[in-house]
């Protein structure tokens, strides 16, 4: 038997399909039910890749006995976080009121009107830990709901009001004072020892990691690169990392980066390829190239789609076990490998007997590889060689266990964080390869996710949906903007600038000077979702402020450029009060600080010196630079930079500007180089 779910295209609402549970996804058959039977809506809402779903879903929703209560009491509700993240939005911020915290599974109790009046997370099938069972809570909030209806919609009033109130800021002016707060902050809260902030559990902060970049670039403090540097070492180093297959889980559940969720997110490895990159620039480490390059390697291999998109995530678990998939024991190794190379790969990696994790090995690097090498006599080549024969031995192993589940719906937000980043590495590495991923996942994105003049969100099964959301216009603007500038393509200019009207036209408020996260023409909740504040990916008004003011550079367009800074400023008080949770918001505000570096490229076709000319515009770390450029006499939109603008002599062209006034043209990457360095010198 299934339920309603069963015609569902999300993978994490059709794994509850055979519940006894009689869900309903959110609509307005389920809300119509609750408001004529006054019925309570149980809102439960998660996503595919979650453990701790995943056990709910077993000790509960999968018992009849409590799928029974359930289904006498309440309209139940399953949502897809992923698929709907601005009901995430509203309701997550909703427990966190209620109790202080919150995650996933996320457990709601709503009126048929949709306010909350109780929620929380996860709920155990029995009393445990000082927490109710599962069946305690339902019985609990349903009585609250029928015997105290009056007071509970007095109390959800009164919290969906407190909402409201934390969407409205008075601007303020904002400035280096801003961004040196931000960074004390953080100084306060790294651990030296490990890399990263805070204590357990860690996760990876990319974009904290580019504020911390950018603010080296900015003063020249050590210690901000230095912190940037040990975090991406540690992180490297631990299990967070898969060492064999490549990429990162999502985040480590102790404070040294060894033991983490295994799940595999699309967009932490996104995020986390540009961080290494952006490391890989800023100080020539051929470590962080080779983890930029692994990781990107990785999204290739195994969350690249054959239709052009990425798939969203890998589960965390495995054959019913978390983490299984990626263990290893000293008896598995010497199964596969000759006796010295396991010995060899056991001791680089930590594969003892009783492990590190529930009696199996975590692979991580206790030891520097060179330490290594020294105490086994070895030449750090000669082990490197050693190891690489023993990973593409113990890869293909490990292909052949039951691999996690993959969720292959496809995001736009999140599939632009990775055409973003494949383009910029593609062109200041080098990688032909990566600048055709990142045009093959933006063709599907731009011929197949526009529908009635809109952008939508998900697509899965050859079926896109649900109206795009701010991050996915802005998302997409910013990466079409820099696949523009890896490939010169004026297709990808033409659609940043959409996106960016878009943006203006269905997200923008003039009377506030700030934009919202859903559309306005979009359906109507307790409350209209806006949230600057990052999570695991940058927040929509934050990558508008980042798209605004990229735009605004490009087109010369004080529209773009006010709208930007008008973001900014609303967000004033809190970027002074908790700086280090608006990551992207303080990198947009320290690119507008800095002086724009124009870069025009022209060029008859895309031959090698267009690409050398290109890779050389991509060298380094630049906070605040423009590229544009323009291949085989294109029509572009109106570009101030473009504008007579043509190949000298038959001849791949390049014009370095500062604030639209250009110096002498050149046409190779020497003489390239020549004029950043002399632009940028002090």
């Amino acid at each position: 038997m299934t339920n309603r779910l069963a015609a569902e295209t999300s993978p994490y609402l059709r794994q509850h399909a055979e519940n006894p549970v009689d869900w309903y996804p959110w609509g307005e058959e389920a809300l119509a039910r609750a408001r004529t039977e006054d019925r309570p809506i149980l809102l439960s809402i998660g996503y595919s890749s979650c453990h701790w779903c995943h056990v709910m879903e077993r000790e509960s929703f999968e018992d009849r006995d409590i799928a029974a209560v359930m289904n006498q009491l309440f309209v139940n509700i399953k949502v897809d976080r992923e698929e709907r993240p601005d009901l995430d939005q509203v309701y997550m911020k909703a427990v966190q009121a209620m109790t202080g915290g919150g995650g996933w599974p996320m457990t709601v109790f709503l009126t048929p009107e949709g306010v909350p009046f109780y929620g929380g997370t996860y709920f155990p099938p029995a009393p445990r830990h000082g927490l109710p069972s599962f069946s305690q809570v339902l019985r609990a909030a349903a009585d609250a709901y029928h015997k105290r209806g009056d007071k509970v919609r007095e109390s959800g009033a009164h919290l969906v009001s407190a909402l409201a109130a934390t969407t409205r800021a008075d601007p303020a002016p904002t400035g280096p004072e801003t961004l040196e707060a931000a960074v004390r902050a953080l100084r306060s809260q790294y651990d030296p020892r490990n890399g990263g902030f805070g204590r357990a559990p860690k996760f990876p902060q990319p974009v904290t990691l580019e504020l911390l970049q950018r603010h080296h670039v900015r003063t020249g403090d050590a210690q901000s690169l230095e912190m940037v540097e040990h975090t991406l070492r540690r992180m490297a180093a631990g299990g967070l990392r898969d060492h064999l297959g490549g990429g990162f889980h999502r985040y480590s559940v102790d404070a040294r980066w060894l033991v983490p969720h295994f799940e595999k997110m699309l967009y932490d490895n996104a995020l986390l390829a540009r961080a290494y990159l952006h490391g890989h620039q800023l100080t020539g480490d051929p470590e962080f190239r080779a983890v930029a390059v692994e990781t990107l390697d990785y999204l290739a291999t195994d969350m690249l789609l054959p239709e052009g998109g990425f798939a969203s995530a890998r589960d965390a678990d495995s054959e019913g076990e978390e983490g299984l998939f990626y263990l290893w024991t000293p008896e598995e190794l010497a199964a596969v490998l000759p006796g010295e190379e396991a010995a060899l790969f056991g001791r680089l990696y930590d594969v003892s007997p009783g492990g590190n994790f529930e009696g199996r090995s975590i692979l991580h690097l206790p030891h520097p590889p060179a330490a290594v090498a020294e105490a086994e006599g070895l030449r750090p080549e000669e082990l490197d060689a050693r190891v690489q024969a023993a990973r593409r031995t113990l890869l293909e192993v490990r292909s052949r266990r039951e691999a996690p589940f993959r969720d292959d719906k496809i995001l736009v937000s999140w599939n632009a964080l990775a055409i973003r980043a494949f383009a910029e590495a593609g062109a200041a590495l080098g990688v032909p390869r990566y600048l055709d991923i990142a045009t093959g996942a933006a063709e599907l994105l731009w011929e197949t996710m526009r529908r009635d003049g809109r952008l939508l969100h998900v697509r899965m099964e050859g079926r896109a949906k649900i109206g795009g959301f701010l991050d996915d216009y802005a998302g997409l603007g910013n990466a079409l903007l820099s696949l523009h500038g890896a490939t010169l393509e004026a297709r990808w200019l033409e659609a940043s600038r959409w996106l960016a009207d878009e943006v203006l036209t269905r997200f923008w408020e003039e009377e506030t000077g700030t934009v919202y996260d859903t559309a306005d023409d979009a359906e109507p909740l307790i409350l209209r979702p806006r949230d600057a504040m990052d999570n695991a990916t940058p927040s929509g008004p934050s990558l508008a402020a980042e798209l605004l003011l990229r735009a605004g550079h490009v087109f010369d367009d004080d529209r773009y450029r006010s709208a930007s800074a008008r973001i900014i400023e609303r967000e004033a008080a809190m970027l002074g009060r908790f700086g280090p949770a608006f990551g992207r918001m303080l990198s947009v505000l320290d690119a507008s600080l800095a002086p724009p570096l124009e870069i025009a490229i022209v060029a008859p076709e895309d031959d090698p010196v267009t690409r050398a000319l290109v890779a050389t515009a991509h060298e380094g770390f630049r906070r605040n630079l423009t590229l544009i450029g323009n291949l085989g006499g294109a029509d572009v939109l109106d570009v101030p930079l473009l504008r007579g603008r043509e190949p000298i002599d038959g001849r791949p062209t390049a014009y370095v500007c500062r604030a639209y006034a250009c110096r002498l043209p050149v046409h190779d990457r020497e003489a390239l180089r020549g004029e950043l360095e002399a632009l940028e010198a002090p």
